[in-house]
């Protein structure tokens, strides 16, 4: 029988065992392993049962059991202890509460995904995980952030195989009611809702669901209530389900129903209105729209509203490539806006906001990272090799600048370490140093773990692995249609004792999954090596509607099974958060060979690398800068670079066969013989090196281990990537955001002013003439050169201006190479809005040297000289 309706049952627990409660509601627990440990100990097989979700796990006990746990005295001083312990970290001062009055009192955190917990499904990779890790180390470091999101009805699908191995996809529905989550209500006792009219009189409702991931706040916004149509109510089915409108709809919801969420918070929960905004990724960009609505229909104009929204907003792009950008017709944005999604705003301008009005641009598309740069006073991209990706590929928005000028900096991407150091890992160094958690501060004392202890953890850590992957390969070979008869093979899958490779991400095509299998019978020799093997554990999930993708997979998954080689490579599906915690563990090798520079960041090896795995990887987002030759290796790409981008000297196929070759070569000449170390076993599987005496162990492997450990530990942590994030973005955003809104926007309404009569008269301006004195026939290094620049200005005044000489390296084409500026001083008023500018500057290196004259307009209120992407070259 089926029920018509369904309610859920909240556990009410003993008054002595009460803090359990916030205890399991608060995500804190998915990283403080003490409380995880307290919840296994509570009772085992229902903790497992439960998929280790304290929730659920609640749930599912009985009154009785709750009952005897209440008289067990041990028990419940343990449950009152990290209930205080939990109490002190949600209130206690941290590290940004050090940081004085200038630091923003909130910050606004956008994002379409967040990757917090397996039992919170609401991510499908990198961007996801990156946007859960942020609020995690944001709580630790008492940032106040603020998160806005969607909770999709089926989160990402979840992912099988055919029996031959093509990807099925499913999409169980969830139950908030089940989730750490809690409905926002009115005083009243209703739910509190936020309201989008959308085309046809139709209308769009969100309700709004708080998660608590410790400190941190997160609103997720639902729009499957009553009062909604169907379509409307399917507008947070699923993550990235959908395309065009329904997209659309996804990232107005976001964005504007975010701050309309982010209102209702403040108001019920009286907390402080944000001072930054920060917008991850283009799909959250309409937020500036809304935000710009909201002064609009305070009786600001358009410029001063832009004005006043730009100057505390910041927005991260994360893809390196313009296919992975969301764009949409311009007719699709001005069909929902005509609808009066922002009445007071012109959709004429917001329009302009996305259009690609640069060379190379589509009139017709509406393009979301151009909106949220355009948005934003300061913008960054994810890895320092991405922000000059990031800004080569953007530099047709400001014109007239060398690509190095761009206003896009980058923050390079950090992983939660709690979240993702293996407990074996923390154990060791509480039994040998005293640290309760790995800290920073605590990375260098890697270099005090003796050989046989980090040996042995890694084994360990291997062997974890390896019964979690026999336990999913054989229930995916089940879903499969195998019986049971047929799985004694799986018993012996992998080996405790050899080395392990790990590749799991997301399977788009530039990622290349099957590179490894580019000569199938190479691979096949270095998994099956009489005295050096390998073993490979595969991951990942293919975009449903990428069949290229998930024709990969079918590759991958048909060598893997091969039975002479399936005992040594598998392929486990529905990659996820729980599956990771014990595959980056337990990994000796990270593998990543993307297409440079096509990686923004990744921060998969990031996780490996702290729990001590080596990384494996082509030079591409943040291993192209922490790569130091003796953390791993570095997978030499065929196609060489200039700049940012890739020179295109060989094709796809040439390209994919040489940086194959290379990988394989690394593999059997450098890899695996340092694994095995001096003294390799005889027969794989039997007498490893594990059980070798203390003098074989393989020295010069364990030693890049604990470099790893102590030199990419605190690089690679998100208290590191937070603390950027504060000091280069947040708290010059909130600065920027008090002056301009100050004294009633006094300060945005005068530099919107100056805005426009800037760009109104921006065309008079020119350079007309510059003369050099001093120069002489033979220039020598320590002479100096006078510069006179003769400048129209029209209607403009010296003072809106800085004039600048650029000098240096002159190249065979005339370009300068790494130019340094001096700005002229205003010598002469010449009359008729011509002025006279002047300066020295010294000649410091030999060689072809020249010079050129630029102006720029110039502005307290401005966060860079190209913001407003004017110049006037010589």
């Amino acid at each position: 029988m089926k029920a018509i309706r369904r309610f859920t049952v909240r556990t009410v627990l003993p008054d002595s065992i009460a803090p359990l409660s916030k205890l399991a509601s608060n995500l804190r627990w998915s990283w403080h392993e003490p409380t995880t440990r307290l919840f296994a100990d509570l009772d085992p097989a229902a903790w497992k049962a439960s998929g280790h979700d304290p929730v659920k796990f609640l749930g599912s006990v009985s009154r009785g059991s709750l009952e005897r746990l209440a008289q067990d005295a041990g028990l419940v001083q343990r449950i009152q202890d990290l209930g205080a312990d939990l109490d002190a970290y949600l209130t206690a001062p941290r590290w940004y509460q050090t940081l004085g009055e200038d630091a923003p009192r909130a910050v606004a955190y956008f994002s379409p995904e967040y990757g917090i917990s397996a039992v919170l499904p609401q991510y499908s990779g990198g961007l996801g995980i990156l946007a859960g890790d942020h609020l995690k180390s944001a709580s630790d470091l008492g940032v106040p952030l603020i998160a806005v999101g969607l909770l999709y009805q089926a989160g990402y699908f979840k992912q099988a195989l055919s029996r031959d191995g093509w990807q099925l996809e499913t999409y169980p529905v969830l139950d908030p009611n089940g989730l750490p989550l809690t409905l926002l209500r009115e005083e009243d006792g209703t739910p509190a809702r936020v309201n989008l009219p959308l085309p046809n009189n139709r209308r769009l409702s969100a309700q709004i669901w708080r998660a608590d991931v410790g400190r941190v706040p997160l609103l997720l916004l639902d729009s499957d209530v009553t009062g909604n149509d169907d379509a409307a109510r399917g507008i947070t089915d699923r993550l990235y389900g959908g395309g065009g409108d329904h997209r659309l709809q996804q990232e107005l919801l976001l964005g504007m129903g975010g701050v309309k969420a982010l209102r209702v918070y403040e108001r019920l929960s009286g907390t402080a209105a944000p001072e930054v905004f920060h917008t991850n990724e283009g799909h959250a960009g309409f937020l500036g729209v809304e935000r710009i609505r909201e002064l609009m229909d305070n009786g600001m104009g358009w410029e001063e509203a832009l004005t006043a929204t730009r100057a505390n907003t910041v927005f991260t792009t994360h893809t390196p490539v313009p296919a992975g950008i969301d764009r949409f017709d311009q007719s699709q944005i001005r069909h929902f806006f005509s609808a009066g999604l922002a009445q007071s705003v012109p959709t004429d301008k917001v329009l302009a906001l996305g259009a690609e009005s640069y060379d190379g641009g589509d009139p017709g598309k509406f393009n979301m990272a151009v909106m949220g740069l355009r948005l934003a006073q300061r913008a960054n991209g994810v890895a320092k090799l991405h922000g000059k990706v990031s800004r080569e590929m953007f530099s047709g928005l400001w014109p007239g600048f060398d690509i190095s000028e761009v206003p896009i900096t980058s923050v390079t991407n950090g992983v939660h370490v709690p979240s993702w150091v293996d407990p074996e890992l923390t154990k060791l160094a509480r039994e040998k140093f005293g640290v309760a958690t790995v800290h920073d501060r605590d990375w260098s004392r890697a270099y005090e773990i003796s050989d046989r202890d980090l040996w042995d953890l890694r084994r360990r850590l291997r062997s974890n692995l390896i019964d979690d992957v026999r336990r999913r390969v054989r229930a995916a070979w089940r879903k499969r249609g195998a019986t049971d008869a047929e799985l004694a093979w799986t018993d012996n899958v992998l080996d405790p004792d050899i080395l392990t490779i790990g590749f799991a991400r997301r399977v788009p095509t530039y990622k290349r999954l099957t590179l490894m299998l580019r000569d199938p019978a190479r691979l096949k020799a270095l998994l099956l090596h009489p005295t050096h093997p390998l073993q490979v554990v595969v991951a990942g999930k293919s975009h449903p509607a990428d069949e290229q993708g998930k024709r990969m997979i079918q590759d991958l998954v048909r060598f893997t099974d091969d039975p002479e080689v399936r005992h040594r490579i598998v392929f486990l599906p529905n990659y996820d958060i729980a599956m990771a915690r014990t595959l980056f563990p337990g990994c000796d090798v990270w593998l990543n060979n993307p297409l440079r520079p096509l990686e923004a960041s990744g921060t998969s090896g990031m996780k490996s690398a702290i729990n001590g795995g080596l990384n494996l990887s082509i030079l591409d987002g943040w291993w192209d800068e922490m790569f130091d030759g003796g953390n791993g290796w570095a997978i030499p790409s065929a196609n060489p670079t200039q700049g940012a981008r890739t020179r295109e000297v060989y094709g796809p196929d040439q390209r994919d066969d040489l940086e194959a070759a290379a990988l394989y070569d690394l593999l059997e000449n450098a890899v695996t013989p340092m694994f095995y170390g001096k003294e390799p076993p005889a027969e794989a599987g039997s007498a490893g090196p594990s059980d070798a005496p203390t003098g074989s162990l393989p020295s010069e492997w364990l030693e890049m281990v604990k470099h790893t450990l102590a030199d990419l530990g605190p690089a690679v942590s998100a208290n590191r990537m937070l603390r950027d994030y504060v000091n280069q973005l947040y708290r010059p955003a909130g600065q920027s955001g008090r002056a301009a809104s100050a004294n009633g926007y006094a300060a945005a309404k005068e530099l919107a002013e100056w805005i426009t009569r800037i760009r109104d008269g921006w065309s008079a301006v020119s350079v007309e003439h510059v003369d050099s004195i001093g120069i002489t026939d033979d220039p020598q290094i320590g002479d100096q050169l006078k510069v006179q620049a003769y400048v129209s200005l029209g209607s403009l005044r010296p003072e809106d201006v800085s004039v600048e000489v650029a000098y240096g390296k002159a190249l065979e084409n005339d370009q300068l190479a790494d130019p340094r500026t001096e700005e002229l001083v205003q010598a002469e008023d010449l009359g008729s809005g011509r002025h006279m500018f002047s300066g020295t500057i010294g000649i410091e290196q030999a060689g072809p040297f020249g010079y050129t004259v630029r102006v720029l307009p110039v502005h307290a209120g401005l966060a860079s000289k190209a913001e407003l992407g004017l110049v006037a070259n010589a």
